[in-house]
């Protein structure tokens, strides 16, 4: 998703607005393992303005450079401990910097609660926050289903271990973690994917500042 890990990537079609001034949004895309959210950003880098920031997932970031992925509960502990303090200052640099009206977060901070081998209290505890900060943090979440076997899970990201059944029960636990937020958006898997993109695409568009929703898949 980073073409170069010096520069944050944001969206390439020309806003006609000079600048933005208002609050900065956080956009969640979540979903479980091959539910499509970064072939979703991948789109949406064309066809968003260049208000709009990109937020690469935290746990590629921190297993593709070679954390170590342990199934112990200490090893899956730090893991996601790491995977929460990248996602957080990622967040912070987007909002603090006040120059994009919009962060696009492939995952949220809550997500790590799915892979949280102790009960949610300690999550939270770890986080330093309550769910309920959590959910303030967001403008909106959107949820993309992950397909089953049969309709399209696959393992070609590499970092991608698990099977589609284990894919299916994380996305199931993810639904449950986000689904009282205020604006939660669910998105079902399609036989083609991009009419699954588009309607994802849709939603994030409606939750864009007005001047910044340029017409898409035009």
């Amino acid at each position: 998703m980073v073409k170069d890990n010096n520069i944050p990537q944001t969206c390439e079609q020309t806003c006609q607005c000079r600048g933005h001034d208002g609050p900065t949004r956080l956009i969640v895309l979540t979903g479980g393992p091959g539910a499509g959210k970064t072939a979703v950003l991948e789109i949406v880098m064309k066809q968003l303005c260049e208000h709009v920031a990109i937020l690469p997932e935290a746990a590629s970031i921190i297993f593709g450079g070679g954390f170590w992925r342990m199934e112990s509960k200490t090893g899956k502990m730090a893991a996601q401990r790491a995977i929460m303090y990248v996602q957080r200052e990622m967040e912070n640099l987007v909002l603090d910097e006040k120059k994009w009206s919009t962060g696009l977060c492939d995952r949220g901070l809550a997500d790590g609660l799915a892979y949280w081998p102790n009960d949610e209290g300690d999550y939270w505890r770890a986080l330093g926050i309550s769910k309920e900060q959590v959910y303030d943090r967001y403008y909106s979440v959107i949820h993309l289903r992950t397909p089953d076997a049969n309709s399209g899970y696959n393992h070609q990201n590499h970092l991608r271990i698990e099977t589609a059944e284990e894919a299916a029960q994380i996305d199931e636990k993810i639904h449950n973690i986000w689904k009282k937020h205020p604006k939660y958006h669910m998105v079902e898997t399609e036989a083609e994917f991009m009419i699954k993109a588009k309607k994802t695409i849709d939603f994030i568009r409606e939750d864009l500042p007005e001047c910044c929703r340029i017409p898409l898949f035009s």
